[in-house]
């Protein structure tokens, strides 16, 4: 008889330790996994100059941008908005802000290029001043790369869909090349250089401007990134940047920087 109480009570008690807590579920041990990625980002930045394709429309400026990527589709499509606006009077001589609305689609790889094709809007709101304001444009954009091991290379084509001049209407080429160094596991080191060609996009055709920059990606978690940057631009006085819009200045030699954080989510 004492062997089956003994049996009785160790049981029960293995239950009970096995049960835990009376009244509550047993509790999932496995790790929360807090950086899945929706495909949705935010960012946001501070420039000292603004430059759209060699032009510097202002000086210091803010920025946000916000995009989300459909994964579900035959081929991965981001859309987004992006809006900057001029703390200081823009170089064209009145305030200047900008708000972009845009679409991508990550058509895949081939022969080893990595191909992306795209379309954005361009829209001034509050642009006014003495000379005439910025009419909205739509433009085209086809993105090709290729990683070559010590160096990936980049080239945009661009066609905007402007009236011409300041809606440009035309053809703009910009190759490029970067490279990638590790400083840790969570900074980088990344430099950049390029050409662009203007091909009636501002109104003539001929070289646009060259540019070099160097960025510091600094992972500060899982979903989040800082990155200071230096550039700087150039144009000849041959070249189409050199003059344009009647000649405001500055429009070559521009040294900037800035710095800007994105978090996924």
């Amino acid at each position: 008889m004492k062997s089956i109480y003994l049996f009785a009570f160790t049981s029960f008690t293995t239950l009970v330790v096995s049960a835990g807590d009376w009244g509550k579920a047993p509790v999932d041990k496995t790790p929360i996994e807090e950086c899945i990625d929706l495909g949705g980002e935010i960012s946001l930045g501070y420039e000292t100059d603004y430059l759209f394709k060699g032009v510097a429309f202002a000086g210091d400026s803010v920025w946000t941008d916000v995009n989300y990527t459909i994964d579900g589709l035959p081929v991965p499509v981001t859309i987004g908005a992006w809006y900057l606006n001029g703390i200081n009077e823009s170089a064209l001589g009145a305030a200047f802000d900008e708000l972009d609305l845009y679409v991508s689609a990550a058509l895949g790889t081939f022969a080893g290029f990595d191909v992306d094709l795209g379309y954005t809007h361009y829209t001034f709101p509050e642009f006014r001043g003495n000379s005439a304001p910025l009419g909205g444009y739509g433009e085209a954009n086809l993105g090709i790369s290729r990683s070559l091991g010590v160096v990936d290379l980049t080239y945009s084509l661009d066609y905007g869909f402007g009236g011409g001049v300041s809606s440009p209407n035309g053809w703009f080429h910009q190759l490029g090349a970067e490279k990638t160094f590790s400083v840790s596991d969570d900074i980088a080191l990344v430099l950049g250089a390029g050409v662009a060609y203007s091909d009636g996009y501002w109104g003539g055709s001929g070289w646009n401007h060259y540019y070099a920059t160097a960025s510091l990606p600094i992972s500060l978690n899982c979903r989040t990134t800082l990155t200071p940057y230096i550039g700087y631009v150039g144009g000849p006085d041959t070249w189409i940047v050199d003059g344009i819009f009647g000649g405001i200045e500055p429009q070559t030699d521009i040294l900037h920087g800035g710095v800007s954080v994105s978090v996924s989510f």
